[in-house]
């Protein structure tokens, strides 16, 4: 009985001292967290598809608390989510600034010229490693699905071997231009109604041997609009910075490819292709 006693004595002390020492090392090393992150995190979408620049929702709520970033700059945040995180920390929601995917490219398999049989591993990065993929154009999609596997928000399908954006479900996070080996996902205003649907710098005869559709730099764009356009080499793009383009002003442009256009929603590009058989 006695045994028992000391024994339980022993062990009452030495869970004391390691109470003891537990209690004071979690003192010394305390790391003091802000309430307010938390509250932020929790009013976040939770995505963390680091559309906003950070490596997750729980870095963008430092930066929003810590004023680097305001709330407005997470481009999946509804309105009324930013408007409570602003509340709750007594700050400007700051101005929203969405920008949604483009795949600068108009080479799907009824434009773009095949030159090789692939019949590797359905990946962008591997096919083009391998003769530079099934497709002619060295710069054009290559429609394997790497960026559709890579979008967290189901935004990108591949239709007749072309990625094809859902503008309407695209929140700008980037992860499919991080993912894409040719660099021809742009991020572009979400509010931008034409793009030029071309990615090759290559001189326009070099392109319409592989390609139907492709920007062949006859600077027609340039001259119809010189402050909403841009041409380097032999390829055009669209200043992003400037005052959109109109419908008026593309008509004057008459694109002689058709690569200077407005992305046409899905369900259009559909009708168009039953049209066109």
């Amino acid at each position: 009985m006695a045994l028992f006693i000391v024994a339980a004595l022993a062990m009452t002390v030495v869970g004391l001292l390691l109470g003891c020492v537990i209690g004071l090392f979690a003192k010394i090393f305390r790391v003091e967290t802000d309430h307010r992150i938390e509250l932020v995190t929790e009013l976040l979408p939770n995505a963390n598809c680091g559309g906003c620049g950070k490596a997750g929702c729980a870095d963008f709520a430092k930066s929003v608390v810590e004023g680097e970033n305001p709330p407005g700059k997470c481009p999946v945040c509804s309105r009324e989510a930013v408007s409570a995180i602003a509340r709750a920390l007594g700050i400007e929601a700051g101005g929203e600034f969405k920008q949604v995917a483009v795949v600068t490219c108009s080479g799907d398999f009824s434009k773009m010229k095949t030159e090789v049989r692939y019949n590797g591993v359905t990946d962008c990065v591997s096919a083009s490693l391998i003769a530079g993929g099934p497709k002619g154009c060295a710069y054009g999609c290559l429609g394997m699905s790497s960026c559709s596997r890579a979008c967290p928000f189901g935004a990108i399908e591949i239709r007749n071997g072309l990625a094809v954006v859902h503008s309407d479900l695209c929140v700008g996070c980037g992860k499919c231009v991080a993912t894409c080996p040719r660099g021809l996902i742009k991020l572009v205003p979400a509010d931008a109604p034409y793009h030029v649907f071309c990615n090759s710098p290559e001189k326009g005869p070099a392109k319409k041997k592989v390609c139907d559709a492709p920007c062949i730099g006859c600077r027609k764009c340039l001259k119809a609009m010189p402050e909403k356009m841009t041409v380097t080499g032999f390829l055009a793009k669209v200043n992003y910075s400037a005052p959109a383009p109109t419908a008026e002003e593309i008509a004057a442009a008459a694109c002689p490819t058709g690569c200077l256009r407005a992305a046409l929603p899905v369900k259009e590009q559909e009708v168009s292709e039953v049209a066109n058989g």
